[in-house]
């Protein structure tokens, strides 16, 4: 075999490779050698026809399969010579292939790049914390009780106020025409709520049980639903019943329905996971900026073959948000060769990140265990209080999901590696800056899925006390 490097641009190679006639015939005769074993020809018992015969009648069949092998093995051949680490399956193209004269063909490969890092130490990183404000336990402690307030119905024949709840049957329809999803029978449905259409519930806010009425909306022009997106609709209304909410009150035997001992009990519980979710975004933060921190130190040449995989599923996404009526503000901002343009940068920069945590990754030893799954089924089940068993009996049964896992648990642990490495100092601040994220940072998701999370206002820091009853409840 003869091997010679005749391109070379950055990353890519393309080596020439010639493989003498005889290697090729030495390859086809062990394969009708190997036939010849326990082939049945007419006139002769199992294995003993002619070699010549089987030769005559098998060789042209034989070939093909000789080629590949002897394409494959010597392919593997040049990659261990030439100490190259493809990204992905080399493209091979046979150049000449005729009887009785020497193989040739191009091997081509876009080789892994070299990455080189210096101690981690040198990292300096600033960890933002928060302490748990005491009004933030008592909002989440209100908030817990109005979600399980009780109502009664009201006897008198009054007309429904706000705050109220209104059992409605409700049927709607688009120029005459009922639409799927727009009917329901003894639908709960609280005034003020904000769970319907806009414009819906106010309608209804004045009526008395025994009503029927007709009320009038537009679907918002960002609606799910592509078809009923910016039109007209009728929903023909009838009041069922109208309810008051009854007070919850807040004590001892309130924490007990909840399965806590008291009420003192039920508030830590409260504020351990208010904590814990001051944890979870500081340590969101932290990574964000280590992967700043990470891109600005090392610089390489990325693959170019794994950042076109990258911003295709970037721009697939895209496309799928835009047909369905779901891109963000920012994305509807600006122009579509804008975005591509933003989006190829994400896609670079997120293959540099990846390549580069892998490589730490390796040269650290950093392996993915049973126990690490285990925990990565656990934290999934905490996120679905009261369904626990339904998602371990998921990953149970379902081996994708837990292959799916390893990724982002191997991603974790080599960030943890990392941060352990650098130099990390702590600094106490406002909620409101624990939960100030960037969005145009590059490690954000600019695809059509909305960003998880938005800047800190008291309406979103209600919805952190929300949260936080999630394992109460």
């Amino acid at each position: 075999m003869n091997v010679t490097e005749i391109k070379s641009e950055g990353l890519k190679k393309v080596f020439k490779v010639t493989v003498p006639s005889s290697e090729f015939a030495k390859q086809v005769d062990a394969k009708i050698n190997n036939i010849a074993k326990t082939v049945k020809m007419p006139g002769f018992r199992a294995g003993k026809a002619p070699v010549a015969m089987i030769k005559q009648k098998y060789q042209d069949a034989v070939k093909g399969e000789a080629l590949e092998d002897l394409v494959q093995k010597t392919t593997d051949g040049v990659i261990k010579e030439q100490k190259l680490r493809p990204v992905m399956t080399p493209d091979v193209k046979i150049t000449a292939f005729k009887d009785g004269e020497d193989i040739e063909f191009e091997v081509s490969v876009e080789n892994m790049p070299e990455i080189k890092f210096d101690g981690l130490d040198k990292i300096k990183l600033e960890k933002l914390t928060a302490e748990v404000p005491a009004g933030e336990v008592d909002k989440a402690l209100n908030y817990l009780a109005a979600s399980r307030k009780e109502t009664s119905k009201v006897e008198e024949n009054r007309a429904a106020k706000q705050g109220e709840t209104v059992m409605i049957d409700f049927v709607g329809s688009v120029d005459g025409v009922e639409f799927q999803g727009g009917k329901g029978e003894n639908y709960p449905l609280e005034l003020g709520s904000g769970s319907f259409i806009p414009g819906f519930e106010d309608q209804l806010i004045g009526k008395k049980a025994g009503e029927k009425v007709d009320v009038k909306v537009k679907f918002p022009e960002n609606y799910h639903a592509k078809d009923l997106a910016g039109k007209d609709a009728v929903f023909a209304v009838e009041i069922k019943e109208l309810r008051e909410p009854k007070n919850v009150e807040i004590n001892d035997e309130f924490a007990k329905s909840l399965g806590e001992e008291n009420l003192d009990k039920l508030k830590n519980v409260i504020s351990e996971r208010i904590k814990g979710d001051y944890e979870a975004a500081s340590k969101m933060k932290l990574k964000r900026a280590l992967l700043d921190a990470l891109d600005k130190e090392y610089s390489f040449e990325v693959p170019q073959s794994l950042v076109d995989a990258e911003y295709k599923s970037i721009v697939d996404q895209y496309e799928q948000a835009k047909k369905y009526n779901q891109l963000d503000e920012s994305e509807k901002a600006k122009s579509e060769d804008e975005l591509m343009a933003e989006y190829k940068d994400i896609a670079i920069r997120r293959v540099k990140l990846g390549l580069l945590l892998s490589e730490i990754g390796q040269n650290a030893k950093i392996t993915i265990t049973a126990d690490d799954i285990n925990k990565a089924i656990m934290n999934e089940a905490r996120k679905y209080p009261g369904q626990e068993k339904m998602v371990f009996d998921y990953y149970v049964k379902n081996k994708q999901a837990v292959e799916s896992l390893k990724a982002p648990v191997f991603e974790e642990k080599i960030v943890d590696y990392i941060l352990g490495q650098a130099k990390v100092s702590e600094k106490v601040v406002s909620i409101e800056e624990l939960y100030a994220f960037d969005e145009d940072k590059k490690e954000t998701k600019k695809t059509a899925k909305k960003s998880a999370k938005k800047e800190e206002t008291a309406e979103v820091k209600e919805t952190k006390a929300k949260k936080a009853t999630k394992k109460a409840s």
